[in-house]
């Protein structure tokens, strides 16, 4: 059977075409924009990708289209499939019916720590012997690839909240039926499709009506907005996580440091210590969700422990992309005030005195849209100075957050510009950390390029 994509080359869309490969379907698809570490997957594949989204690409016809949620009414080929009455799929909704039926699925939702999440419960389950399939959005250093079918019992899915599709304006987790569900946090995003928190706390709550009597719900206790939603009604049976002993959580952690290492408690009991390569009092709570999950499919803590000391980390989560004379050079998919908080928190714990130099483009639809911009500047407390990607379609004044940051603060409207200015006033021993959810224009190539050729500073 041949399967055609559309907008393939999103981190959910493209794990998708993996899953369908693996499961034996013929895949192509296409994209506007193709950039690692998703073209590199699809490449390894040998996946047959059309630039664009003319109606060509439907000739000869597929005998499925799975639509992904980048796709609008207007593009040619959205309009040729339905003029010719083509059988069509959302993604989740494929998903759901080829992959997910019959097996034990871990749903991991939330604003932030999704993706870091799902990972740290995909290689619990793995180090365990499970043998999970996944769909992560990122690609976990442990196994290479954002996407398996696995050959065990369980599916780990990092449960995105975002619209289904053009057709399906319902949030992407209700097609996944779990029995395990993970709510990391609840805050405001996505103001494309969402007028208001209060329209994703709906969703949100869509999710724990569809979680069964004999499953369980892991949930942040220290997060109001989660705390509001249980509140509408609950069938399920609750197991809470909070970084620090909290009246409604189960699981806590003690950490040292720069939560490089860090207790796991359940009430009372000590289970032992984790140390690991990741950073941050964020990244305990993750680990604390993944934890209690795994527990649930049957995968004691200590073997959980275990496993979280061999995790290697993601790709694009405070990844370390190259050294040049003294200047390290970090990437990060960082783009929300609480994300872009957290990361640079768990980074100055680890470098202390060092500087870091905070790079930002606003490229989510929600930060294009302005509505973190009274928030953004607090953001960057832990930084030293902060750069912000402003091109001339941002659609908002990037500059009066620039002048609330003060002297910390700067503007850049070119990436080329941008490389040449952060090379220009990097030093021995600085940490550049660059965040954003899309390639950034080669920004991080670019800026080491101009560092080796610049020489010790």
């Amino acid at each position: 059977m041949h399967v055609h994509i559309l907008g393939i080359a999103g981190t959910f869309m493209g794990g998708v075409a993996a899953l369908a490969r693996a499961a034996g379907f013929r895949v192509t698809g296409s994209d506007r924009d193709i950039y690692p570490p998703m073209s590199t997957q699809l490449q390894a594949l040998g996946i047959e990708i059309t630039q664009g989204f003319e109606a060509a690409q439907l000739e000869p016809a597929p005998d499925v289209v799975i639509v992904g949620n980048v796709m609008t009414r207007g593009m040619p080929v959205i309009e040729a499939l339905l003029d010719g009455a083509l059988p069509y799929l959302s993604g989740p909704q494929w998903l759901s019916q080829q992959v997910l039926a019959g097996r034990w699925v871990l749903a991991v939702a939330g604003t932030h720590g999704k993706t870091t999440t799902a990972s740290l419960l995909a290689w619990i389950l793995e180090h365990a012997g499970h043998a999970p399939g996944f769909l992560i959005g990122g690609v976990p250093t442990n196994f290479g690839t954002s996407a398996r079918l696995g050959t065990g019992h369980c599916f780990v899915i990092e449960a995105d909240e975002y619209d289904t599709a053009f057709f399906d304006k319902r949030a992407k987790f209700v097609h996944y039926r779990p029995r395990t569900a993970v709510l990391n946090n609840l805050e405001y995003d996505h103001a494309d499709i969402y007028p208001d928190l209060n329209a994703i706390q709906r969703q949100f709550h869509h999710l724990v009506r569809i979680v069964p009597r004999n499953g369980r719900i892991i949930w942040n206790a220290a997060d109001t907005r989660l705390a509001e939603t249980l509140r509408m009604g609950c069938w399920t049976p609750l197991e809470g996580f909070a970084r620090a002993p909290h009246p409604e959580a189960r699981w806590s952690a003690r950490l040292t440091g720069d939560g490089s290492s860090f207790e796991v408690h359940e009430g009372e009991r000590l289970h032992g210590t984790v140390r690991w390569s990741l950073l941050g009092a964020h990244n305990a709570e993750n680990a604390l969700a993944a934890i209690a999950a795994a527990r649930h499919a049957g995968v004691e803590p200590a073997r959980a422990i275990a496993a979280l000391g061999e995790f290697q980390g993601i790709a694009r989560r405070l990844q370390l992309r190259g050294t040049a004379h003294g200047v390290r050079i970090y990437d990060d998919f960082a783009h929300h005030p609480t994300a872009i908080a957290t990361t640079l928190d768990g980074l100055r714990r680890h470098v202390g005195a060092q500087r870091i130099l905070a790079v930002l483009e606003p490229r989510s639809h929600t930060m294009r849209l302005g509505v973190h911009r009274g928030t953004l500047a607090a953001a960057f407390a832990a930084a030293d100075a902060v750069w912000l990607y402003a091109p001339a379609d941002l659609g908002w004044d990037a500059g009066a957050v620039a002048t609330e940051l003060g002297a910390r603060g700067h503007l850049a409207r070119e990436v080329d510009a941008l490389a040449a200015e952060l090379a220009g006033v990097a030093q021995a021993g600085d940490h550049i950390l660059i965040m954003s959810n899309g390639g950034f224009g080669g920004l991080h190539g670019k800026l080491l390029e101009r560092l080796q050729a610049r020489g010790p500073v």
